[in-house]
């Protein structure tokens, strides 16, 4: 019975992982110099505008840097976080104004075939050496990274305790990377960070006068979701999103693709939107290149040069003429590329090649079959490999039936895709009632067992549970009737907690 459930989860497995490595970016064209530069006056992290002229109060240029995802398959959430963080330095930031949130289990995790090392490239070196471990394991949660935003030191709780302490003429650099669903990014530890609370975050930010503009990078499936109908213009926010409200974003730098990790390697080692805008960041005079220059270069890449065959639609949301302003302000400048020129396009050798990438979704997937193909035959660790690349299969398999049933029981045969899946119109928040949608989630999760990251994909059908006026007692019968087991005790929602 055993090897029969194998051998259909492997088929399933090669389903999912049907990707085809169509194009490749040559690695060899990029520099990689990750060497960090420190300012020798101290000067750099204020802001000086190249074509103003000296400001009376420049201001201080600050930071938040946060990977929301933990173990070892999550290896490039991580890499793109630390590999953010050498940028910025290199752009003369100090440290007491960048702010890192990294579970921190991936370097010197036993799986690490270099430990104490992480890389974000195939060729590239360590961007781990020299990272602040501001907030790491436990300590990165919602409420702490809310609180680091508004500057509230009495509400953090464990960690360095550095927050955004900005003023009126400061701007703010924060970039998220992660998994993430309709309406919600993920966290190591629970709850996720939902749309709503993370609007109303910025809300207060800006009314307390605290920064004079703001620019914020998501890495996330469904990241657009996170801000369409919501983040009102007029609040000094500038936002690109790896994805739109609908789709998934993609990793890269994975094993089979080309260019490929070094052969040690069973994980993918970055994310298609943040390796292109931080690749991007270290080819060109930031001084000189705006956030709309980046973006564009930036949206091509990652959209695999408009196929979306393997590629997301990056967006752009909130004040859209910050997009003018020089790339400098939020993420410094390096002075090693001063003589280094902008040319509104990808590379030559980018523009002749695909990139390849995975949806974030399958990305565990690929790890655990690198795992196990890897493996030694018989052997104990082989064995493990196989029941865990099982037990997901399973827990996906669980989730999208659990899923559809409810929908049906809820709205009939015929309806109930139709009504889970649909999408509201461009402009429109995901769903009304954000507290519903909360308790739409725990309710689930009480009787079906965990989301989990894979299981974020359902919130659309979550929330659209919501907009139809479903009551909890009714959503609680149907799931009590959808889910009468959970395929594995680590996904109980008492083991792993609530995602909401």
């Amino acid at each position: 019975m055993g090897s029969v459930m194998f051998s259909v989860c492997l088929f399933l497995l090669f389903c999912l992982l049907g990707f085809h490595w169509i194009g490749i970016v040559d690695a060899s064209r990029f520099h990689f110099d990750r060497k960090i530069r420190l300012s020798t006056d101290g000067e750099n992290s204020k802001i000086r505008l190249s074509t103003a002229g000296e400001d009376e109060n420049p201001g201080t240029q600050w930071a938040v840097l946060l990977a929301g995802s933990a173990g070892y398959s999550n290896y490039r959430h991580q890499a793109d976080v630390c590999h953010a963080y050498q940028i910025l330095k290199r752009g003369g930031l100090k440290d007491e104004n960048i702010i890192v949130f990294m579970y921190d289990d991936i370097a010197n995790n036993p799986a690490n075939p270099r430990p104490g090392i992480i890389i974000n490239h195939p060729e590239g070196s360590d961007v781990y050496a020299g990272v602040p471990k501001d907030y790491t394991g436990k300590e990165v949660t919602v409420d702490n990274l809310f609180a680091v935003i508004l500057g509230d030191k009495d509400s953090v709780k464990g960690g360095s305790g550095k927050v955004v302490d900005s003023g009126p003429n400061d701007h703010i650099f924060i970039y998220y990377t992660d998994h993430g669903g309709p309406g919600v990014l993920g966290m190591p530890i629970g709850p996720s960070l939902y749309a709503i609370d993370l609007i109303d975050v910025l809300k207060k930010k800006h009314a307390a006068d605290s920064y004079k503009q703001m620019v914020i990078y998501v890495e996330a499936c469904e990241s657009g979701s996170i801000f369409e109908g919501l983040l009102p213009e007029g609040m000094n926010i500038y936002v690109t999103t790896a994805s739109n409200a609908e789709e998934s974003s993609w990793g890269t730098y994975c094993p089979g693709m080309e260019p490929s990790p070094p052969f040690e390697y069973d994980t993918c080692l970055g994310d298609l939107y943040s390796v292109a805008w931080m690749e991007d960041s270290e080819l060109h005079n930031t001084m000189k290149e705006t956030l709309d220059q980046q973006y564009q270069v930036v949206k091509e890449r990652t959209s695999n040069h408009h196929t979306y065959g393997m590629g997301s639609h990056v967006m752009q949301y909130g004040d859209i003429p910050i997009s003018e302003d020089p790339l400098s302000l939020y993420i410094g400048f390096d002075p090693a590329n001063a003589n280094a020129t902008f040319e509104n396009s990808l590379p030559q050798y980018q523009r002749e090649k695909d990139a390849a990438a995975i949806n974030q979704r399958d990305a565990d997937l690929l790890y655990l079959w690198q795992k196990y193909k890897r493996s030694k035959p018989d052997s104990t660790e082989k064995l493990e490999a196989q029941q865990e690349l099982i037990e997901s299969m399973k827990h996906r398999l669980h989730l999208d039936k659990s899923i559809n049933f409810i929908g049906k029981l809820l709205f009939g045969s015929e309806m109930g895709t139709p009504v889970l899946k649909a999408v509201r119109p461009s402009g429109q928040p995901l769903v009304d009632d954000w507290d519903c949608l909360k308790t739409m989630v725990r309710t689930f999760e009480a009787h079906c067992g965990s989301l989990s990251q894979y299981g974020m994909k359902h919130m659309r059908a979550l929330a659209n549970i919501c907009n139809n006026g479903v009551s909890v007692d009714n959503m609680a019968e149907v799931s009590a009737e959808a889910c009468t087991q959970i395929p594995s005790e680590k996904w109980k929602s008492l083991q792993v907690g609530y995602s909401a």
